[in-house]
C-alpha cells in the first residue's frame, strides 16, 4: 500500500478509525472523513491526515472526500465507504419513514455517492483502483426489529455486485466487508454491556468472541492491495463463524 491515496468515510471512530490507522502503517495516505466533527479533528490531528467534515449521504459531502484527496496528493486509489447508522429497534409495523430514510441515505445512499464520485475519478487517472463498502452478516441474516438497518445491508451487497461488473472494464475492483458483532465503542456500551444481550451474541458466534476493529482493517488491507487482485463483487464475513452455524453454543 505505499504511496497509495485512500479516502474513509466513517474514520472518526471504531472500524472506519481502525482502517485509517491501518492504512497509515501500511504506508498509504488517507484522507479522512465523517460528520462528528470534533472526534474528526482530533484524529485527523493525531494521524496528521486531512480531512473533511460532512455527511457522506450528501452528494457535495461525497464529492468534496474526492476533490480534497486529488487535492492533497494528485490522485485516488482506494475508497473506504464504511459510514453507517443503525436504528432504534422496532417492530416492522412501527417504524416511522422518517428512520428508514435516514438508515437507507446513512448506509446505502452514501456508498452509492462515495463510490460513483471515487470511480469518476479512478477512470479519469486511466483506471485501476479499490473500493471497498462496509456491510454486516445482515447483509443475510435478519433481525425483526432491526428492518432499515437490514435492509440497508441487503441493499449494500447488491450495490456491490453492480459497481463490479459496471467498473471492471476500467480494472476497478469493488468489494464489501460484513463484520459480525465487532468491539466498536459503541457496542462496548450498549449490546455487549448487557449480559443477556452478549450471551445472544455469543450463543450464536462458534469462536466465542466478539471481534475487533482492527480485525476488520486486516480485511481491508487485503482487499485494498493486489494481494485481492482477482477479486471483485464480493463480501466477505469475518464474523467468527455465525453464517455456518445452525444452532447455538454454549458460553463461557
Amino acid at each position: 500500500m505505499q504511496g497509495k491515496v485512500a479516502a474513509i468515510t466513517g474514520a472518526a471512530n471504531g472500524i472506519g478509525l481502525a482502517i485509517a490507522e491501518r492504512f497509515l502503517a501500511e504506508g498509504s495516505k488517507v484522507v479522512l472523513n465523517d460528520v462528528d466533527d470534533e472526534a474528526l479533528k482530533v484524529v485527523a490531528e493525531r494521524f496528521g491526515s486531512p480531512f473533511v467534515i460532512g455527511d457522506a449521504g450528501e452528494k457535495a459531502s461525497a464529492d468534496r472526500l474526492v476533490a480534497r484527496a486529488v487535492e492533497e496528493f494528485g490522485r485516488l486509489d482506494i475508497m473506504v465507504s464504511n459510514a453507517g447508522v443503525s436504528n432504534k429497534p422496532a417492530q416492522f409495523v412501527d417504524i416511522p419513514e422518517e428512520e428508514f430514510d435516514r438508515v437507507i441515505r446513512v448506509n446505502l445512499k452514501s456508498q452509492f455517492l462515495t463510490g460513483q464520485a471515487a470511480a469518476r475519478q479512478m477512470i479519469a487517472q486511466g483506471g485501476d483502483g479499490a473500493i471497498i463498502n462496509m456491510s454486516s452478516v445482515n447483509q443475510r441474516l435478519a433481525l425483526p426489529e432491526m428492518t432499515p438497518y437490514v435492509v440497508s445491508k441487503g441493499g449494500v451487497g447488491q450495490l456491490t455486485n453492480v459497481m463490479a461488473i459496471s467498473l471492471a472494464p476500467h480494472g476497478i475492483r469493488v468489494n464489501a466487508i460484513g463484520p459480525g458483532t465487532i468491539l466498536t465503542e459503541m457496542s462496548r456500551k450498549t449490546s455487549m454491556a448487557d449480559p443477556s444481550t452478549r450471551e445472544k451474541v455469543l450463543s450464536r458466534t462458534p469462536l466465542g468472541r466478539a471481534g475487533e476493529p482492527e480485525e476488520i482493517a486486516s480485511v481491508a488491507v487485503f482487499l485494498a492491495t493486489d494481494d485481492s487482485s482477482y477479486v471483485t463483487g464480493q463480501t466477505i464475513y469475518p464474523d467468527g463463524g455465525r453464517l455456518g452455524l445452525n444452532y447455538t453454543v454454549p458460553v463461557a
